[in-house]
């Protein structure tokens, strides 16, 4: 690679720049903490972790002294705004939005750089947004599962015992049978998918499941509540 894009390889391997969220200063004094940069001339790599350690610096605010300043609502600042502003107001996953959002600065690095370094710049945005929802929404690690019956009594029965969860339950009717059943709701973590599966199946084999994921469960037997 040599032309422009060596330009700025040297460019950002000095620290001499600032993103558009207000991260510079810690980008300045990194080298304070973890040494000589860069760590690596792999540029591969470092548009990988880069995007990946941007994209949690903008989920929990950069800085010693930022705070959890996406979690509070807040941003840093920079194309960070207008993503957030998007993001809260259509329920769009900030991975989305900070592809359109900085998608035209992409554009125009291309034209001005080339676009061998414009494609890794987008795939650096593409990780930082995922690692910001990641970060503002945590780990899937449980799972909502609907279940309509004919033999609610015997299922609850079953899964409380053999999983140890409460279970929500509905009657409902049918809009195609206009049949009356019950729907039951049950929230588990990961692990125990195959085990709810294994249940219904062996109490009732024409039971409808759906299986969904949900980002956290609040409360009683998950995480506690609390004010913060």
């Amino acid at each position: 690679m040599g032309g422009n894009w060596d330009g700025v390889e040297q460019f950002v391997a000095n620290g001499d720049w600032v993103d558009p969220d207000g991260g510079g200063v810690c980008n300045l004094h990194a080298p304070l903490f973890i040494g000589q940069l860069p760590l690596t001339e792999d540029v591969l790599l470092n548009t990988i972790y880069g995007g990946i350690v941007g994209g949690i610096g903008r989920g929990i605010g950069r800085g010693i002294g930022g705070g959890l300043i996406y979690r509070a609502g807040a941003t840093m600042g920079g194309t960070g705004i207008l993503g957030r502003v998007i993001q809260l107001r259509t329920g769009v996953p900030l991975s989305q939005v900070y592809l359109y959002t900085d998608g035209v600065i992409v554009i125009s690095l291309g034209v001005v750089f080339g676009w061998e370094v414009a494609l890794y710049a987008m795939l650096a945005v593409f990780l930082t947004g995922l690692a910001s929802d990641y970060t503002l929404e945590g780990p899937s690690s449980v799972r909502a599962a609907t279940i309509i019956t004919d033999r609610p009594d015997e299922l609850v029965t079953a899964l409380m015992d053999g999983l140890g969860r409460g279970i929500s339950r509905w009657e409902i009717t049918g809009g195609y049978t206009g049949q009356e059943r019950s729907m039951l709701l049950c929230i588990i973590y990961r692990p125990q998918v195959g085990e709810l599966k294994r249940i219904v199946g062996e109490i009732d084999r024409n039971a409808f499941v759906v299986i969904g994921n949900a980002h956290q469960a609040l409360g009683y037997g998950f995480v506690p509540l609390t004010r913060k």
